[in-house]
C-alpha cells in the first residue's frame, strides 16, 4: 500500500450470514436489512463475493453481511467462494448458520464441522419452518450440539421476533459501541466491462479482498460495497457486475447483475469508467458514460493495467485525443492511467476524485452568475431572428450534484442552441466546474415573451 495513504475501515458489530447454496441466505439477509439488496435466485451459487449492507437488529445499528454458499466440491470460482467465507468467520462478531428444515445434506455437515470452532459465537438458523409439522422438525437441529438454534421463515417473515431476542442474547453489544452515523462520505461506483480490473481496484483501495478476482467473466454479480479512509477524507466503494452487450446477457442473474451496476449510477457521487487500455474503448463504455452524465454524475475515465503498456513518446496524449474524438460527450471528464494490480497511479486517481466530488457541491452565489452572464453577453450577443432579437435577462444556479443553471431569456421558442452552448462553456470555464457535467435551462422570463 502507498504509505503516503491511509486506508482505514469502519467498526461495529459484524454479523456473517453463512451456509450452503440455496438455503435463503440471501432472503434473510434482504429480510433483514429492509430492501432487496442481495440477489436472490433458484440458481445454486448466485452470491460470490460478500455482500455488505447497514442494518438495525435488535434495536442496535449492525453490519450485516451476506455469504457466498459452501460447496464441498468446489472448484474455480466456487473454490474461490469457500476460501473468503472461511477467512471472513474469524473476524465478524457473529455468525447465523442457516439450515433447511427440509433436509440436512452431506454438504450441510461438512460445512458444520469445519466451522464448530465458532459455537461460542453461532446461532443456527432454520429456515422453512412454516407449518405445525415443520417446527415438530426444528428439535432434531438441537442434536448437532449447538446451544442457539431458532426456527423461522425468511419467505414470509416469521420468526425473526425469536431471532432477534436470540442475537440479543449472544451478542455483547456494549463491548462495542453502537456504529455512529459517519460524517459524509464520497460515494464511488467502479464500472465497465468484464475484465478490466474492477475488483481488484475496489480491493486496492479497500484493503482488503472484498471482491473475488478471477480471469472468469461475470465473477461480480451482486454490488460489493466496501469503505475506507485517504487523506481524511471518508470513501465508500462500490465494486459492480462487468456490463456486457444486451445480447449477451443471457442468464437471468446476469441480467439483474448488470441492471443493479446500472442502478449505482444513481447511488454514486463519482463513476469510474474502468477501461482496459490494451483493449481500448467501446459501445458499453459509451452507454455507461451516457448513463452517468444524463444523471449529472461526476465521471473519471480510467486506463487501467497501465503496467502493460509499452512507453512510447507522446503517448498518453494521443490516447487523450482519442478519448476525447471518440467520446465527444466527456470531454469534460478526466482521464487518468492506473495500475489496479500494483497501486501506480490510485494516488492521482483519488486526488481527482476529490476534485470533482468538489465541483460537484459547489455552490454559486447568484450575483457572481448574473455578472458572468452580463460580461458574456456584453462581448457576444444573441443573434436576431425574424421576431426581432433573443434576450438574456439573468441566471441563477437551482441545484448542484447535479449541477444545474437556469437562464432567463424573453423569448425559448428557436432561442439559437450553439448561443446556449457559449452561455453553458462561459459557465463551466469561468465559474470552476470544468471536470464535472452541467445542465442548463432556459426560462422566459414573465411578461417578456417578445
Amino acid at each position: 500500500m502507498n504509505g503516503s495513504t491511509s486506508y482505514n475501515k469502519t467498526s461495529g458489530i459484524r454479523i456473517a450470514v453463512v451456509g450452503r447454496p440455496n438455503v435463503g441466505k440471501s432472503t434473510l439477509f434482504n429480510r433483514l436489512v429492509g430492501k432487496r439488496r442481495a440477489i436472490t435466485d433458484p440458481t445454486p451459487g448466485v452470491t460470490r463475493d460478500a455482500v455488505r449492507e447497514q442494518a438495525v437488529i435488535a434495536g442496535h445499528r449492525v453490519e450485516l453481511i451476506d455469504t457466498g454458499g459452501y460447496r464441498v466440491d468446489a472448484v474455480d470460482i466456487d473454490s474461490l467462494v469457500r476460501e473468503k467465507l472461511l477467512s471472513l468467520l474469524r473476524d465478524v462478531d457473529l455468525v447465523l448458520l442457516m439450515l433447511d428444515v427440509n433436509e440436512y445434506t452431506a454438504e450441510d455437515e461438512s460445512f458444520v464441522d469445519k466451522i464448530r470452532s465458532y459455537t461460542d459465537k453461532l446461532i443456527v438458523v432454520v429456515n422453512k419452518v412454516d407449518n405445525q409439522q415443520r417446527e415438530t422438525l426444528l428439535w432434531d437441529y438441537y442434536s448437532l450440539g449447538f446451544e442457539h438454534v431458532v426456527g423461522i421463515s425468511a419467505a414470509h417473515g416469521t420468526g425473526f421476533d425469536d431471532l432477534e431476542e436470540k442475537i440479543e442474547e449472544v451478542v455483547d453489544f456494549s463491548a462495542k459501541a453502537d456504529a455512529k452515523d459517519e460524517d459524509p462520505f464520497i460515494r464511488i461506483s467502479v464500472l465497465g466491462k468484464p475484465n478490466t480490473g474492477k475488483s481488484t481496484l475496489a480491493n486496492y483501495l479497500i484493503g482488503e479482498e472484498s471482491s473475488i478476482v478471477s480471469d472468469i467473466p461475470g465473477t461480480t454479480r451482486d454490488v460489493i460495497e466496501g469503505r475506507f479512509q485517504h487523506r481524511g477524507t471518508l470513501f465508500q466503494v462500490l465494486d459492480t457486475a462487468g456490463i456486457r452487450r444486451k445480447k449477451k446477457v443471457q442468464e437471468s442473474v446476469e441480467y439483474y447483475s448488470v441492471n443493479r451496476a446500472f442502478k449505482t449510477i444513481e447511488d454514486s457521487d463519482v463513476v469510474l469508467l474502468l477501461i482496459d487500455v490494451e483493449e481500448g474503448l467501446t459501445d458499453q463504455d459509451k452507454k455507461i458514460a451516457k448513463q452517468a452524465v444524463k444523471r449529472g454524475k461526476g465521471i473519471i475515465i480510467v486506463l487501467n493495467k497501465w503496467d502493460k503498456v509499452e512507453k512510447i513518446k507522446n503517448q498518453m496524449q494521443a490516447i487523450q485525443d482519442r478519448v476525447r474524438f471518440v467520446f465527444p460527450i466527456l470531454g469534460f471528464a478526466p482521464i487518468v492511467p492506473v495500475s489496479a494490480k500494483t497501486g501506480d497511479g490510485v494516488e492521482k486517481l483519488l486526488s481527482n476524485v476529490y476534485s470533482v466530488w468538489k465541483q460537484l457541491n459547489r455552490r454559486i452565489d447568484t450575483p457572481v452568475v448574473n455578472e458572468l452572464i452580463r460580461d458574456v453577453v456584453a462581448h457576444t450577443q444573441p443573434p436576431r431572428s425574424s421576431h426581432g432579437h433573443f434576450k438574456v435577462f439573468y441566471a441563477t444556479q437551482v441545484g448542484s450534484s447535479p449541477v444545474k443553471f437556469v437562464i432567463f431569456v424573453n423569448r425559448k421558442k428557436g432561442f439559437p442552441k450553439s448561443y446556449v452552448q457559449y452561455l453553458t462553456n462561459s459557465i463551466r470555464k469561468e465559474l470552476g466546474f470544468t471536470h464535472v457535467p452541467l445542465s442548463v435551462e432556459l426560462r422566459e422570463r414573465s411578461g417578456h415573451q417578445t
